[in-house]
């Protein structure tokens, strides 16, 4: 029998990325997004897969994935968390309403489908691993990063706390905080060549993520290779949060 992993956010970047990854793992593969239409293409390259339509940012979107991914498919012992949103702007600059979009789009619904997660394999009495998607910038302040270091940072925090409460169980929790990485959210950013070349500049490993690279990473810690690892957060910034190389 395959193993069944839930994808959140599966038309994005990262997800279509990861679900390709695990498709070839003999994985089933659980696509859920908002708007399931941007999945025709992803769904038609991965015969052992489903889908479903829900938002997962409100607490019966995410019950809802659950129940349906239970009664027509089985139980998933993986889950990757891919939905996401940024905003870069001053904290001053930021208006509520855009505050409170970032945090219900990067951490309310990690806590949601978390929660999801735990509940059905205790009620199961069966080990997982979950890996979300964090940021760099929890990890190094970075101007003008305010709602997303904030929303991301919720997000290690609640990695860390339940892998603690559930490691005895055999569920592993552990996340990536990927630098800039070049997915359909960041097109617009990355379409000025100066643009590009500037950001390309500020990694000690010069060059920008590719979709694939951050989901490289997160499909090993999905894997029995990373059995021992719970509770981190991987950065995938080309040393960006950790070295400063000598400038020539």
């Amino acid at each position: 029998m395959a193993t069944i992993a839930i994808i959140t956010g599966a038309s994005g970047g990262i997800g279509h990325a990861l679900a390709l990854k695990l498709a070839s793992t003999d994985t089933h593969c659980v696509l859920v997004s908002r708007q399931t239409d941007k999945l025709t293409a992803l769904q038609a390259l991965i015969p052992n897969s489903s889908v479903i339509e829900a938002d997962v940012t409100t607490a019966d979107g995410a019950a809802f994935v659950w129940q349906q991914c239970l009664s027509t498919v089985g139980i998933p012992t993986l889950l990757a968390h891919c939905v996401g949103n940024t905003h870069i702007a001053a904290l001053h600059k930021t208006p509520l309403a855009i505050w409170e979009d970032v945090r219900r789009v990067n951490l309310d619904s990690s806590f949601y489908v978390l929660q999801q997660f735990t509940k059905c394999l205790v009620a199961e009495k069966m080990a997982g691993s979950a890996v979300f998607v964090s940021s760099v910038v929890t990890q190094i302040g970075v101007a003008n990063h305010e709602a997303i270091a904030a929303s991301k940072g919720g997000i290690d925090a609640l990695v860390q706390s339940a892998a603690a409460t559930y490691a005895s169980l055999g569920i592993r929790i552990n996340a990536v905080a990927p630098a800039l990485t070049e997915t359909p959210l960041t097109a617009t950013m990355l379409k000025h060549e100066a643009m590009r070349q500037g950001a390309e500049k500020q990694y000690p490993l010069a060059g920008i993520n590719t979709a694939s690279e951050v989901a490289d990473v997160m499909s090993w810690l999905l894997s029995v290779q990373a059995q021992r690892i719970t509770g981190k957060t991987i950065a995938i910034d080309g040393g960006f949060s950790r070295i400063r190389p000598l400038v020539r």
